[in-house]
Order: structure tokens, then sequence, then C-alpha cells
């Protein structure tokens, strides 16, 4: 029987002359500015001084970058970059983590939450999860583009050959593999569709932690499961009964299904829609 498979040659440069525009870097950007767009509509629905947006904008964009680098670093590499600490550095080299990525944004939506909504948290991560569900998928479509983070070997019709990979090359050359980056993509892409709804058919913001509980479980128990068939990262993952992205995972799917217990326990809180943003405070702009 004949093997049918997808051969993957896609350059990762979009263009590549006095500067290199990548297709990675084009889907983070259009992410972020998509998310940027849907968490205003949403601030804007509720009324709240559309500086916030900005303000947000800032802590998630430093967090996101620094979190999973530092994630990176700690999590999976740290015998070479404790050794090499400038290395540090060097994100153009690669090296993110998305359970780092996502530790810094959490400090940075509580500090965030401190400094200038004055609210409680789950309010900013219920509207801010619903863009990063979007960002995920993007990212995971730039990974694509970049023929990295795939799966294991498959016969299925879907099998990818990435043949501008080095590792493809080195561990699998002549098979497929599972292509885990568009498996997550579009996970991704239907738990955004799925909160949008939530949100805006719903009105479940008004239950605070339940849309963040639901981001959680929807993308770090997709991703444990993933983890089955996706390749190891580093080498020490090859002796461990579950994975480091799986291990990682697993803190935060629970905290998921505590955060949704913990929402449709509580009464429902009435929320005000004026659908225009609040005047700021006098002698700020």
């Amino acid at each position: 029987m004949l093997t049918s498979y997808i051969t993957w040659d896609v350059n990762p440069d979009i263009y590549n002359g006095f500067i290199t525009i990548r297709w990675y870097g084009l889907m983070f950007a259009i992410g972020f500015w998509l998310g940027f767009n849907i968490v205003g509509k949403m601030f804007k629905r509720e009324g709240v001084p559309e500086s916030w947006l900005s303000i947000l904008l800032i802590y998630v964009g430093v967090a996101t970058i620094v979190g999973a680098r530092l994630g990176h670093v700690l999590f999976y590499q740290w015998d070479y970059y404790s050794q090499h600490p400038l290395k540090i550095l060097a994100t153009w080299e690669g090296g993110l983590a998305s359970h780092g990525g996502a530790i810094g944004i959490i400090i940075a939506v509580i500090l965030y939450s401190i400094f200038t909504t004055k609210r409680n948290p789950l309010w900013t991560f219920d509207r801010l999860t619903i863009a990063i569900a979007l960002v995920g998928g993007l990212i995971r479509i730039g990974n694509l583009m970049n023929s990295e983070i795939f799966g294991h070997a498959t016969t299925l019709p879907w099998g990818f050959m990435f043949v501008r990979s080095q590792e493809w090359n080195q561990l699998y050359y002549g098979v497929a593999c599972h292509p885990t980056q568009i498996y997550e993509a579009l996970t991704y892409f239907a738990l955004f569709a799925l909160m949008m709804w939530m949100y805006w058919k719903k009105n479940l913001g008004e239950r605070p932690g339940l849309l963040f509980g639901t981001f959680l479980i929807g993308t770090f128990g997709s991703r444990f499961f993933v983890e089955f068939i996706k390749n190891n990262q580093v080498a020490f993952e090859e002796t461990m009964t579950l994975n480091m992205g799986q291990w990682l995972s697993i803190p935060f799917v629970l905290l998921g299904i505590g955060l949704i217990i913990y929402a449709l326990r509580r009464p429902r809180i009435p929320l005000h829609y004026p659908n225009r943003f609040a005047p700021e405070k006098a002698g700020k702009k």
C-alpha cells in the first residue's frame, strides 16, 4: 500500500535583504496586533479607560518575551546557559518556552492589576487570555513555517516531510512526521472561537475566573496530550516518563479546574456595557 505524505519545503524567510523578515516574526506581530484590537473592543464595551489598553500591551509584551526566554533557559538548558550567561540575551538564536511566557504574563497581570486597574486580576485574565489563544495559534503557524517543533514519524496521509529541518534530516530522513504545529494551532483557534462565544454571546465575563480557567485547561491540556507524539526538545527528556512540557502543563491544568469550580460556585456579577471608553481622570492623558 502506498503511503501519502506532504513535502514541506517552505522558506522561513519572507524577505532576506538588508533586513530579514521571517514568517515567525510576522505571525507574532499579527497576533499581537489582532490581540490588541480584540482586547480593546472588550475594554471599550465595558467602559474602562482607554489608557489601560496601552499600559497592558507594554506589560504583556515585555513579560511574554522575558518570561518565554527565561523559561527556556531555566527549564530546558540551564546547564548550558549557566556556563554561558551572555547567551541568554541571544534570543535571535532561538529558545522560547511557552510555559515561561505564561508565568511571565501571570506575574505581569498581577502587577498591572495592582498598579493600574485596581481590580481583581481575574478580570484582566478573563479578557486577555481570549487574545492569547489566538496569538498562540498564530505562533504555532510560525513554528510550522520554521519547520520546527514537529512530531514523531507517522504513516497518516497528512504526515509532513520537513525537508528544510536539520533535525528531520538527521532523525527521520525519508519518513513523514506528525505536523504537531498544526494540531496545536487548530486547538488554539478552536479555543479562541469558544472563548469569544462565551464572552460576547453568553456574557461569561460576569463569572470571574471562568474564561481564564477554560483557557488554561484548553491550552495546557491539549499541550499535555500532543507532547506524547512530539519530539523532545532537549536530551535529558529522553529518560523521563513525562517530558518537561507535560510536567509544566499539569499545574496549569489543575489551576484551570480550580478556577472553573470557583467561578461556577460564586454568584454571577452583572456588568455594565456602555460601549465607550471611560473618560480619563483629571491630570492624565
